[in-house]
C-alpha cells in the first residue's frame, strides 16, 4: 500500500477543492464484503494529475465526468486521475469492500451471546479507504451525504440525525464541512436510550446483550454528558457545531474512543457488566469529556497535517481532565455521586502522567509538536499517538495555563475557534491566537515546551543560613521554564504520622534571584506540589526519610501522587531499589484513602516491579509482600465502607497469589468472604491465575465458558487457555496467534496476555526465540492494528535478559518490521534495558 506523504498532500491541496461526497453503502451483501458507491464533487484549480484513494476487494467501476476509468489502473490504494482540467468535476466509484476483524475500516462483529451482528467504522488516518473512495487527507474537508441499506431489524447511526426511508434504507442528514477520517457509521440491532438536551437529540447505544448494563448506568452517563456539554458552552464562545450527540459503545474497539462528530464511538468495556470502582467510573467520565472536547478541538478546527496531532489530543486530554474536575467540584445538576468532589488531576498524575514520562525517556521520543520533516507520511504520523501527544501535551498545557492565566488562555482558544472554524489550522496559527490574547511571549514558551524532548529533573538544594534558617535553590537538569509550587511540611505535633502544610510558595525555575528563604528545616519539602508542571522531582535527604516514614500523612491526595510518582521515577532510574518501593507501599498503602493512588501504586508494583524488575529469586518474596498488603486492605474494608478499595485489593490479591488454595476457595464459594460476590470479571480473573499456577485444566475453562458465552467470556477463555503451563496449550496458542489470521483483535490480545507468564520461563524459552521472526511476518500480513497488539501484548516481556535484548536489536537492524511494529519493539527493548539496569542497581 502507498502511504500518503506530506508533500503529496500539500500538492493535492493546492490543486483541489473538494466540495461534496455522496456515499451509499449496502450492508446486505454478505458476511465478508459490502457494496460502496461514492460520488465526489470537486474543483481542480489548475490543470493537473492527481489520485483518489481506496482499498477495495474489487473495484467494479469508476467514471470521471461521465467517462469510464480503467479499474486496472488502480495501483495498491491509488486510482490515478490524469489530465484533469481546471474546473468542476464529478468522480463516481463503485467498489466491493471487505469487512474488518481488526477494528480498522468497517469492523464486523457477531455477538456470541445472542448471535446478533453489528458493524461500525473506524476511519482514522488511512482507513476511510477501506469503506469508500476519498481524497484522504485532513485538510480537504467536504460536506457528506450518507445513505445505508441495512439488514431487517437494524438501526443506523451516523454523524447526523438518521431517518429510516423504508425498505431498510437509512439516510443521514448532511454534515457541515468535516475531514474524511471523521465520517462515521454504526449499524446493527442497537439498544438505544435517547433524550434531548439544549434542543439537540442525545443518545447512548450498545449491543442488545449489554442492554441491562447500559440501562443501569444510563442516568449517570447522560447526566455527565449534559453537565459537560453545558460546561463547555460556558468556556467556548462557539456553540456545539453538529446536529446531534450520539455515543455508541461498540465491540472490539482498538482505542478508548473516537471523536467522530455527532457519533462518538467508545470501546464497550465502558458498559460495565461487572463491579467497578469509582475511579474507573471517573475514567469513563473523563473519556466522555475528552471526546466531547474534540468536537471543537479536532472536528470544528482540524489539523492541517498529522504533525499537529497534539492540537487534537493534548487539548482534549487537558480539557477533559480540567472540565471534569470543574463539573465535579461545582453543583452541576445531575453530577453523578461517584464523581462529586473528586479531583481528576490526581488520577491524571498517577495513571496518565507516568505514561508521558516513560515515553519521553525512550529513544522513540519526539517533541509534542514535532518538526514537519519528522512526520513525512501517514505511517510515521501514526507512531505519534503516544504518551507524549496525550499526557505530556496535556501537562504542558496545564503549565501554560498556570503561566498565562486562565482568562488569557480561554481568550486565546476562542480566538482560535473563531478564526478557523470548519477549517484547518497549524501550531503557528494556534500560537498566534494565544499571542493576541496576552502580553506574554507565547512563541518562546512554545519553542521551549513544544519543540523539545525529554523530561527535566528538579532537585532541591537546602542550605543553612547563619541565623539557623534555611534557603532553597532548585537544581535543574534540563532547560525548560517552570512555574511550580514548593510545599513545606512539618510533623503534626498532635497526631503521630501526620504532616501539616506550613507554606506553599510559587516560584519560577530556573531561579533568577537569590535562593528562596524557607525558614527552619521542614520535615518534607515537595517540589511541584500541586503537580502543575511536567518534570521529575527528587528529595533532599531529610525529606526522603520523612517520605519513607510518613507519606500517607500528607493531607492532599495530589501531593501524595507527586511523591509516589517521584518514587516510581527513582526506581525506574535505578536510584531506588525496587524492593524499597514495595516496602514503602507495604507500609503506607493500607492507610491510603485515595483510590486512584492505591490502584496506581498496586499496578506499578505488580506489573513492573514483581513481573519485570525483581529477579526470579526475588519474585516470591515480592509476591508475598503484595499478598500481605492486599490482605491488610481486605481486612480494613470488611465493614463495607470502601467497596472500590476492597475490589482493588481483591483483584491484586488474585494477581499475586503464589498458591491456589485461597482463590480456589473463593471460586468454589462464589464469593470473597465478606464480599464481593464473584461476578464474571472476577471469576475469569481467578481462573486466569489458577491456569498460570496449573491448578485447573481445559475442562474447567470450558465449563465456565458455557456459563458465560459472551464476548468477554470468549476472551477470558482464550486468556486462560494460553496461560496453562502445558506444552500443547502453548503450542496451540502460538499457532492461533502467529500461524493463522482468523483471530479478531480482541481475542488475539487476550491470547497474548495469557501466554507469557514469569512463572513459566523454562517452558516459554523456545517461544522467546521464535517471537522476532514470527511477529515481523504477522505484522506484514495483518497490518498496523495487529502489529501494535503483537508488539505490545505478545512481546516476551518476562524474558529480562541480555540475550533477549540482543535478539531484539538484531531484529530491528535486520528484519525490517513495518513501522507500527518497529515502534513497539523499540519501546519494549528500551523498557527491557531499563529493567536490566534496575536489576543491576
Amino acid at each position: 500500500m502507498s502511504v500518503l506523504t506530506r508533500d503529496e498532500a500539500q500538492t493535492r491541496a493546492k490543486h483541489l477543492d473538494v466540495h461534496h461526497y455522496t456515499i451509499d453503502l449496502d450492508l446486505t451483501t454478505g458476511d465478508e464484503t459490502f457494496d460502496s458507491h461514492t460520488v465526489i464533487q470537486f474543483t481542480a484549480r489548475t490543470d493537473a494529475d492527481t489520485f483518489v484513494e481506496l482499498k477495495p476487494a474489487q473495484l467494479r467501476s469508476a467514471t470521471l465526468d461521465g467517462q469510464p476509468l480503467d479499474p486496472g489502473t488502480l495501483t495498491e490504494n491509488r486510482l490515478p486521475l490524469t489530465a484533469l482540467t481546471a474546473g468542476r468535476h464529478e468522480l463516481r466509484v463503485h467498489a466491493t469492500m471487505r469487512y474488518s476483524r481488526t477494528g480498522e475500516g468497517m469492523h464486523r462483529f457477531t455477538d456470541p451471546t445472542d448471535g446478533e451482528t453489528y458493524v461500525y467504522t473506524q476511519l482514522f488516518m488511512e482507513d476511510v479507504q477501506r469503506v469508500f473512495a476519498a481524497f484522504d487527507q485532513p485538510d480537504l474537508k467536504a460536506v457528506f451525504d450518507l445513505t445505508v441499506t441495512a439488514p431487517d431489524g437494524w438501526s443506523v447511526l451516523a454523524n447526523g440525525i438518521t431517518e429510516h426511508l423504508g425498505d431498510n434504507r437509512w439516510k443521514a442528514r448532511t454534515t457541515p464541512l468535516i475531514s474524511t477520517y471523521l465520517v462515521a457509521v454504526a449499524a446493527g440491532p442497537w439498544h438505544s436510550v435517547r433524550t434531548t438536551h439544549a434542543g439537540l437529540p442525545f443518545g447512548i447505544h450498545c449491543r442488545r446483550s449489554l442492554a441491562p448494563h447500559l440501562d443501569a448506568d444510563a442516568d449517570e452517563l447522560l447526566d455527565i454528558t449534559r453537565a459537560l456539554f453545558d460546561r463547555y458552552h460556558e468556556k467556548f464562545e462557539e456553540p456545539y457545531p453538529f446536529d446531534s450527540y450520539d455515543q455508541a459503545f461498540v465491540p472490539e474497539f482498538n482505542a478508548g474512543a473516537m471523536e467522530n462528530p455527532g457519533l462518538v464511538t467508545f470501546r464497550d468495556e465502558f458498559v460495565y457488566r461487572s463491579a467497578v470502582t469509582d475511579t474507573e467510573r471517573q475514567t469513563r467520565a473523563m473519556v466522555i469529556a475528552h471526546e466531547m472536547a474534540h468536537m471543537w478541538f479536532g472536528d470544528l478546527v482540524t489539523l492541517r497535517w498529522w504533525d499537529d496531532i497534539w492540537l487534537n489530543e493534548s487539548f482534549a486530554e487537558y480539557m477533559g481532565y480540567q472540565t471534569l474536575t470543574e463539573v465535579a467540584h461545582s453543583n452541576a445538576r445531575g453530577c453523578p455521586a461517584a464523581l462529586r468532589g473528586t479531583n481528576t488531576w490526581t488520577d491524571f498524575g498517577v495513571a496518565r502522567k507516568s505514561w508521558g514520562y516513560d515515553a519521553d525517556q525512550r529513544p522513540s521520543t519526539h517533541p509534542v509538536a514535532p518538526d514537519p520533516d519528522a512526520v513525512p507520511d501517514t505511517a510515521s504520523a501514526m507512531l505519534n499517538f503516544d504518551g507524549i501527544s496525550y499526557a505530556k501535551g496535556a501537562s504542558a498545557l496545564r503549565q501554560l495555563v498556570a503561566w498565562l492565566g486562565e482568562k488569557d488562555f480561554h481568550a486565546g482558544i476562542n480566538n482560535h475557534f473563531n478564526r478557523h472554524k470548519f477549517a484547518n489550522a497549524t501550531l503557528a496559527d494556534f500560537i498566534d491566537s494565544l499571542g493576541d490574547a496576552t502580553d506574554r511571549d507565547v512563541h518562546a514558551w512554545a519553542d521551549a515546551w513544544l519543540r523539545t524532548t525529554g523530561v527535566d529533573t528538579l532537585t532541591p538544594r537546602i542550605t543553612p543560613a547563619a541565623d539557623g534558617t534555611r534557603t532553597l535553590t532548585v537544581d535543574q537538569q534540563g532547560n525548560r521554564p517552570h512555574r511550580i509550587a514548593v510545599g513545606l511540611y512539618d510533623h503534626d505535633l498532635t497526631e503521630e504520622g501526620r504532616l501539616t502544610l506550613r507554606e506553599r510558595v510559587e516560584i519560577d525555575v530556573p531561579q533568577t534571584g537569590p535562593a528562596l528563604p524557607i525558614g527552619k528545616q521542614p520535615a518534607l519539602l515537595v517540589l511541584n506540589d500541586g503537580d502543575l508542571t511536567y518534570a521529575k522531582v527528587r528529595f533532599d535527604t531529610d525529606s526522603f526519610t520523612t517520605v519513607r516514614a510518613a507519606l500517607t500523612g500528607l493531607p492532599d491526595p495530589l501531593t501524595r501522587a507527586v511523591v509516589w510518582n517521584a518514587l516510581r521515577d527513582a526506581v525506574r532510574d535505578g536510584e531506588l531499589p525496587a524492593t524499597a518501593y514495595l516496602d514503602t507501599a507495604r507500609t503506607h498503602l493500607p492507610h491510603e484513602t485515595d483510590l486512584a493512588i492505591t490502584q496506581g501504586v498496586l499496578a506499578f508494583a505488580t506489573t513492573q516491579i514483581a513481573d519485570r524488575y525483581l529477579t526470579a529469586e526475588q519474585r516470591p518474596a515480592g509476591l508475598a509482600t503484595l499478598s500481605d498488603l492486599c490482605r491488610d486492605l481486605i481486612r480494613r474494608t470488611e465493614d463495607g465502607s470502601h467497596p472500590g478499595l476492597r475490589l482493588t485489593a481483591v483483584r491484586h490479591f488474585i494477581a499475586a497469589a503464589a498458591q491456589p488454595d485461597t482463590i480456589s476457595a473463593w471460586l468454589s464459594e462464589g464469593t470473597v468472604p465478606g464480599g464481593p460476590e464473584l461476578d464474571p470479571e472476577l471469576r475469569w480473573r481467578i481462573l486466569g491465575r489458577l491456569a498460570v499456577l496449573g491448578a485447573i485444566d481445559d475442562d474447567v475453562i470450558e465449563a465456565e465458558l458455557v456459563q458465560d458465552p459472551s464476548a468477554s467470556g470468549q476472551e477470558g477463555a482464550a486468556r486462560c487457555r494460553a496461560a496453562l503451563p502445558d506444552p500443547e496449550a502453548k503450542r496451540q496458542a502460538w499457532q492461533k496467534m502467529f500461524a493463522t489470521d482468523d483471530l479478531s483483535n480482541y481475542v488475539f490480545t487476550a491470547t497474548a496476555q495469557g501466554f507469557w507468564q514469569p512463572e513459566q520461563a523454562g517452558l516459554l524459552a523456545p517461544y522467546a526465540d521464535r517471537y522476532w521472526a514470527d511477529a515481523v511476518a504477522l505484522a506484514a500480513r495483518r497490518g498496523p492494528a495487529i502489529a501494535e497488539a503483537a508488539g505490545r501484548y505478545a512481546f516476551p516481556a518476562h524474558a529480562v535478559s541480555a540475550d533477549t535484548l540482543a535478539q531484539g536489536e538484531t531484529c530491528l537492524r535486520d528484519a525490517a518490521p513495518i513501522p507500527a511494529l518497529r515502534r513497539k519493539l523499540t519501546d519494549q527493548l528500551d523498557d527491557l534495558r531499563r529493567a536490566l539496569k534496575v536489576r543491576e542497581a
